[in-house]
């Protein structure tokens, strides 16, 4: 038997011992550790991919059978994910040492909590059973509560408490809506649930709980609290994880959960999940116009972004919903990229966010210059970036289902979403134009490009983002299909 989709989580997992113990003596170079067994993970994933995906099976008697699904949604989510993690273990490398200096074994607890929080974004995508979900979506949060409240900055203690609250009244929500389809169906097991087994007055309240338990993961607006002070007092490595990939997961589930047990249901509410999406669009879209903190600037477009894959995914048509899926990636590549140019930008200025404090560091920084430009790029949707594949895909899927319908307020919905684009081109060239060009501030004469540890996984996230816009069909051959057979349309 084939067990390739559990040894993307097995080798990690095997390997948060080894790094663990390996610190203690290698120190930042363990890191080295840590990117081999994610870029394992991340070949696997490429051979499941070119297989056409694959599906196992395994009985573990304390909990009984639980499986591991990697089809045409799954497989670019995870994908993205296992490629981040194994460049941003590359990257801490030197961005945490100016955090942890000399203490071998903080990099060990480093290395071996940042493992873990990749096993949990991997199995959660994986997972084809609600409880086994369940339990890798609380994985995602205790060991990153650790490594924001260890090496955070600012109030760290308070803001890590909060992350951990918000997130985790979102799980439990969650958890209200599993265990009442589990109680209904019989069954925990996606394949198994039989949706007209669940009585029909219940059906909306379990898919809202599902649903609002979700978007509290994703920071829609009203329930984002949480993530403008958790991104952008994170350690930088961990904010280019937990903007890119972790809140993302919770537009994934509403697809392969929500959307695949109850569509009927989930139909009804499509309209306010619509409305819902523009606003946050435009709210995380104008706060972000007016930061001057870098991580908080993009921790409030991360906020707007998620409002893009929640308008894909509200559309309910094969496009829109395939469009927000691909927008997962996208904001995957674009978003990482800049988390970790804000990174390169603070290790070599001493620690600086202001973003009125900077300007010029284009002839400093040309790589990190570079990559910003495409960063910004991909987000804004700008061709030939992957964002501009993924949003179009988004907007057709909204205009055709308000034209189908005769919707004119899904219509004027989709339009204004066209006008948010305006204000994340806004924020994106008013922040390139304010750190990389202009007058060179006197006290950042000194400053030259980061260490190519910090460069060359931003080089490799831009290299990515352009072939994926040149050749979409990369991603889409696996998304439209499985998407429309989800929709039965």
């Amino acid at each position: 038997m084939i067990i390739q989709l559990l040894q993307i989580l097995l080798v990690p997992l095997a390997f948060v011992f080894i790094t663990y113990f390996a610190g203690l003596r290698f120190g930042r170079r363990t890191g080295w550790l840590a990117f081999l067994s994610l870029s394992y993970s991340t070949v696997i994933t490429l051979l499941v991919a070119m297989r056409g995906g694959a599906a196992e099976y395994y009985e573990w008697r304390p909990i009984g059978m639980f499986g591991l699904n990697a089809d045409g949604i799954s497989i670019p989510i995870l994908f993205t994910i296992s490629l981040l993690c194994a460049l941003i273990s590359i990257y801490s490398m030197s961005y945490m040492s100016h955090t942890i200096n000399d203490d071998k074994a903080q990099f060990g607890l480093y290395y071996a909590l940042l493992l873990l929080y990749s096993i949990g974004m991997m199995g959660a995508v994986l997972a084809t059973d609600l409880i086994e979900f369940y339990l890798f979506f609380e994985l995602m949060l205790i060991p990153s509560y650790f490594l924001i409240a260890k090496w955070g900055s600012g109030d760290r203690d308070r803001i890590s408490f909060m992350y951990f609250i918000w997130t985790h009244i979102g799980a439990l929500t969650l958890l209200a809506g599993i265990l009442s389809v589990g109680y209904f169906s019989g069954s925990f097991d996606l394949q198994s649930i039989v949706s007209g087994s669940i009585p029909e007055n219940l059906r909306l309240l379990i898919v809202c709980l599902m649903t609002v338990g979700l978007l509290v993961k994703m920071a829609a607006f009203g329930l984002h609290i949480w993530l403008p002070h958790a991104h952008a007092e994170a350690p930088t490595p961990i904010s280019a994880l937990l903007s890119p990939a972790m809140i993302g997961i919770g537009g994934y589930a509403i697809v392969r959960i929500v959307m695949t047990i109850l569509p009927s249901a989930f139909l009804e509410i499509s309209i306010f999940l619509a409305v819902w999406a523009v606003v946050t669009m435009f709210y995380g879209g104008a706060m972000a116009l007016v930061q001057d903190d870098i991580k908080r600037l993009l921790a409030y477009s991360s906020i707007s972004q998620m409002g893009y894959i929640l308008l894909g995914i509200a559309s309910f048509q094969t496009l829109g919903v395939s469009g927000a899926m691909f927008q997962y990636v996208t904001h995957g590549l674009g978003k990482g990229i800049l988390f970790m140019v804000a990174g390169v930008i603070m290790i070599q200025t001493d620690g600086l966010r202001s973003i009125r404090k900077m300007g010029g560091l284009a002839a400093k920084m040309p790589i990190t210059a570079t990559a910003a430009l495409i960063g910004f790029l991909t987000i804004m949707g700008i061709p030939p970036t992957s964002g501009f594949i993924s949003e179009f895909l988004i907007f057709a899927g909204s205009f055709h289902e308000g034209f189908q319908l005769s919707s004119m307020t899904r219509v004027a919905l989709s339009s204004l979403g066209v006008i948010s684009t305006a204000l994340t081109a806004g924020y994106s060239l008013w922040a390139v134009r304010r750190i990389f060009f202009g007058e060179l501030p006197s006290e950042l004469t000194n400053v030259k490009e980061a260490p190519w540890t910090m460069t060359a996984p931003l080089l490799v996230l831009c290299a990515i983002s352009v072939i994926l816009g040149i050749f979409p069909d990369l991603v889409e051959r696996f998304l439209l299909p499985a998407v429309k057979a989800i929709l039965g349309s």
